[in-house]
This record gives structure tokens, C-alpha cells and sequence, in this order.
């Protein structure tokens, strides 16, 4: 077996996804830890792991790739015959792609900036905008709905197993569940009960 090592943070919710993925698989794996507060990120020799500077950055012996969604579809795709199948085959892929992107510039970006603001901002000793959060939790509820009708449909996000889509919102949803925010997911019945299914798989709970 070729090393595969991951660079990132254990807090960062994009190196969280990857190795959520790899416990999904029981592929074992190096973590190597990238120190962001010390701008370790944004200097050589991480920096010619990710020229833009962001965790994490992953190795198969000579293969390297980063980008964590991209990581975590090589993971998928790459140990398709071992652990969770996280993948769908023929036209089921189309919708685990849109679910993807769904996931990447609909879910995250909001859910991230609601960590922000509730979490790491108290963490640096910032404030809380208020009204930032009130914003993006308007935001969040419209994609919330999207998700609650999807999931009156199918047990999951993109199939009635869980693949990639779901796992991709682990990471924000986790740190959401300790803030006010929490109160959106649990509004909603489907959402709800994917919330608690998806955050209580083992590869989930040995992330935190």
C-alpha cells in the first residue's frame, strides 16, 4: 500500500471532509498537521503542495492532488472496493454531481460563514455580527428546504444510501449543531433525522 498522507488542520472543516472519507473507506493514512496559525499555509514547503495556500493537500505515494472535494471523490473512486460505497453508478452519478455542487456553492459557503461568525470569531476573541448571522441563517433555511423536500424523497441527499453528497456537510453541520443555528436542521423533520443519522456514523464522530 502506497502512503497516503493528508496535510491539514484537524479543526478545518475542508480537511475534516477528507478524512471523514478516508474512515468511510478504512483506508489507513499519515495526518500530517499544518500549523495555519502560524501561516504554515501560505509558505514553502506546503505552498507546492497548494499553490493557493488552503488545507488540505493530500499524497498517494507520487500521485498528489488538493482541493478536498476533488480529494474525496480520488478516495471514493480509487478504493471503490473497500468500506462504505460512497458512489452511485449510471445516471445516479448526475445526481451525485449536482448534489456536489449543490453542496459547494449553495450549503457551504453560507454554513461557513455561520461557523465563522458563532464560532471561530468568539474563539479570536471577535464579535459575533448579529446581523451577519441573521442574513446567512435566511440564506441557510432556503437551502434547508431544498434538502427537506429532497429528503422526503430519498433517505439521503442523492440515493437511498449515503454517499458523498451527504458526507460532504458533516463537517459544517457539527460545528452548526453547537450554535443557535442549530434550530434550522431541527425545524425540519427530514433534515433533522439526516442530521443525527449522517453525524452519528463512526467516521463522523472520529473526526471530532
Amino acid at each position: 500500500m502506497a502512503g497516503i498522507k493528508v496535510f491539514g488542520h484537524p479543526a478545518s472543516t475542508s480537511t475534516r471532509r477528507v478524512l471523514i472519507a478516508l474512515h468511510e473507506k478504512n483506508v489507513d493514512f499519515e495526518f500530517v498537521h499544518v500549523e495555519l496559525k502560524d501561516g504554515e499555509h501560505k509558505k514553502e514547503p506546503y505552498i507546492l503542495r497548494n499553490p493557493f495556500g488552503k488545507v488540505p493537500a493530500f499524497e498517494d505515494g507520487d500521485f498528489k492532488i488538493f482541493e478536498s472535494r476533488a480529494i474525496t471523490q480520488y478516495i471514493a473512486h480509487e478504493f471503490s472496493d473497500k468500506g462504505n460505497n460512497l458512489l452511485s453508478t449510471g445516471k445516479d452519478m448526475a445526481i451525485i454531481a449536482m448534489g456536489i455542487e449543490i453542496e459547494s456553492h449553495e450549503f457551504d459557503p453560507v454554513g461557513s460563514k455561520l461557523v465563522w461568525e458563532q464560532v471561530l470569531k468568539p474563539l479570536y476573541g471577535m464579535t459575533t455580527d448579529k446581523t451577519v448571522v441573521e442574513e446567512e441563517e435566511a440564506k441557510l433555511a432556503k437551502v434547508l428546504d431544498v434538502y427537506e423536500h429532497r429528503l422526503g424523497e430519498s433517505k439521503y441527499l442523492a440515493a437511498d444510501h449515503f454517499t458523498l453528497v451527504d458526507l460532504h456537510t458533516i463537517p459544517v453541520i457539527q460545528y452548526l449543531l453547537g450554535t443557535p443555528t442549530k434550530k434550522l436542521f431541527d425545524e425540519r423533520p427530514h433534515v433533522s433525522a439526516w442530521v443525527a443519522d449522517i453525524t452519528s456514523r463512526p467516521s463522523a464522530q472520529k473526526v471530532l
